[in-house]
C-alpha cells in the first residue's frame, strides 16, 4: 500500500495511431498520479494496440481516469483491474561484476533462490535475467545491491493478461461489428 492507495493495472486497447501514449498519460499528468509502470505493445488483433500501466491511487480516481482515457477518438476500451484479477510479470536484468559473483559463492544460491537466470559471463561482468513480480524483481535488486558488485539494473514494467477467456476488447468489437455493420478485421 502507497499511503492507503492501491495498486491499479489499467489495460488501455487503441488503435496504431501516433500521439496515443502522449495523451493517455496527460490523463495521469493533469490528476498528479504518478505511473509506475508502462509497458506498450501489439496486442493480439491486428491493428490494435495494448497499453499496461499500473499507478497507485484511489478506486474513484480509477474510475475516473478509466472515464477519462475512454473518451479519447482512437481509444478501443480502457479497464482498471487488481492484481487477482490479472495474470501479470516482469523482466529484469542486472549487470553484476564477474569477480563478485565469483568470490561469492552464496550469491548463485541468492541467484537460484530468486529463480533468476545468468546469461552471460565474461571477465568482467556478468548479466542475470529475473522473470517474475516486483516485489521479486526488486528484493533480489537490493540483495545484489548489498553485495558492492551490482553495475545496472533495469526492470521491463509490468505486462498483464485478466483471467477472462479473451480479451475484453474483443467483445467491444464484436458488438462494434454488429451494430455498426463493419469488418474489425
Amino acid at each position: 500500500m502507497n499511503n492507503g492507495k492501491k495498486l491499479y493495472t489499467l489495460i488501455v486497447h487503441t488503435e496504431n495511431i501516433a500521439g496515443i501514449l502522449n495523451q493517455v498519460t496527460a490523463v495521469f499528468t493533469r490528476r498528479q498520479i504518478n505511473i509506475e509502470s508502462l509497458n506498450v505493445s501489439a496486442s493480439s488483433i491486428e491493428g490494435v494496440h495494448r497499453y499496461t500501466v499500473t499507478a497507485f491511487t484511489e478506486k474513484d480516481t480509477i474510475e475516473k481516469i478509466v472515464s477519462q482515457i475512454e473518451k479519447k477518438v482512437d481509444v478501443l476500451q480502457c479497464q482498471y483491474f487488481t492484481d487477482d484479477e490479472i495474470f501479470m510479470q516482469e523482466v529484469a536484468l542486472y549487470k553484476v561484476t564477474t569477480k563478485v559473483l565469483a568470490d561469492n559463492p552464496k550469491l548463485s544460491e541468492t541467484i537460484r533462490r530468486y529463480g533468476a537466470n545468468i546469461i552471460e559471463v565474461n571477465s568482467t561482468f556478468s548479466v542475470i535475467e529475473k522473470t517474475g513480480h516486483t516485489d521479486d524483481i526488486f528484493a533480489l535488486n537490493r540483495e545484489l545491491g548489498d553485495t558492492g558488485g551490482l553495475l545496472q539494473f533495469v526492470s521491463s514494467g509490468r505486462i498483464a493478461i485478466t483471467r477472462a477467456r479473451i480479451e475484453h476488447v474483443s467483445e467491444y468489437l464484436d458488438k462494434f461489428t454488429t451494430l455498426y455493420g463493419c469488418d474489425n478485421k
